[in-house]
C-alpha cells in the first residue's frame, strides 16, 4: 500500500511523549480556518510512498535514535486511513508507541471500518478539529481548547494527570543548504519573536539539529 506524505522526521521530541519518528500525511478534508500547516491540505503537493519504505525508516530510526514510538499527524491521517493503520500495525509489531492526531471525533471514527486498524493501534489519539476561536497552547501539543486527549491503552495513561505541567517546545533545524525548518506548538507571535532579526542572527550561527 501507499501513502501521500508531506515529510517525515526520523526523531523529535516535541512531538509527543518522549523521543519519535514523526509523520505527517498530505491531504485534508477537513481545513479547519486558522490551520498552522495549510500547505499540507492538497494531496497534490505531497510525495507517494510506499508503506513498506516507511517502515523500514522507523525501523532504522529506532535503532539509531532509539524512538520509543511514531507520532501521525497532517494533513488529516484519517483520510488515508487503510495505509496508515496497515503500517500501525507493523510499527506495534516492533515494540513502538502509536500517537495520532485527527480533526473528526473519536466517537465518529469508531464508526468508520476503515479507521479501525489505526484505532486500535493508537495508543493517543487527540482529537478534534482546530478552532481559531478557542486557540488555547496551554496544554501540550494542541492548538486549541475543544480538542481532547484519548488515552487508549496503558501506555501514556500516567501522564493524563500530568498534562498542565508539560509545556509546548519547538524545534529548529538548519539544512546543509541554508533552510530552515521549524516544528512544535509556538504562537504566531512566539514564531516572529523567534525569527526578528536580532534573535535569527543566533539561530542562524547555530549548529544544525540533526
Amino acid at each position: 500500500m501507499e501513502l501521500t506524505i508531506h515529510r517525515f522526521l526520523p526523531v523529535t521530541t516535541v512531538e509527543g511523549p518522549g523521543k519519535r519518528f514523526c509523520l505527517w500525511v498530505q491531504g485534508c478534508s477537513i481545513r479547519c480556518e486558522g490551520c498552522g500547516v495549510p500547505w499540507t491540505w492538497s494531496k497534490e503537493n505531497g510525495k507517494i510512498v510506499s508503506v513498506i519504505d516507511l517502515f523500514e525508516e522507523i525501523k532504522r530510526s529506532k535503532q539509531d535514535n532509539r524512538i520509543e514510538g511514531i507520532t501521525i499527524l497532517g494533513g488529516e491521517p484519517f483520510d488515508q486511513a487503510e495505509p496508515l493503520g496497515e503500517l500501525a500495525v507493523m510499527v506495534k509489531e516492533i515494540g513502538l508507541t502509536v500517537m495520532v492526531f485527527s480533526g473528526y471525533l473519536y466517537e465518529n471514527l469508531k464508526e468508520r471500518k476503515e479507521a479501525q486498524n489505526l484505532l486500535n493501534a493508537a495508543d493517543l489519539l487527540i482529537d478534534g478539529p482546530f478552532i481559531k476561536d478557542k486557540l488555547d497552547l496551554t496544554r501540550p501539543w494542541v492548538g486549541s481548547s475543544n480538542q481532547r486527549y484519548h488515552f487508549l491503552t496503558k501506555v501514556y495513561k500516567h501522564i493524563e494527570n500530568e498534562l498542565e505541567s508539560i509545556q509546548n517546545k519547538v524545534e529548529i533545524r538548519i539544512g546543509s543548504d541554508g533552510v530552515v525548518s521549524i516544528n512544535g506548538m509556538a504562537t504566531q507571535h512566539t514564531l516572529s519573536d523567534l525569527f526578528s532579526q536580532n534573535h535569527f542572527k543566533k539561530v542562524k550561527n547555530a549548529p544544525p539539529d540533526f
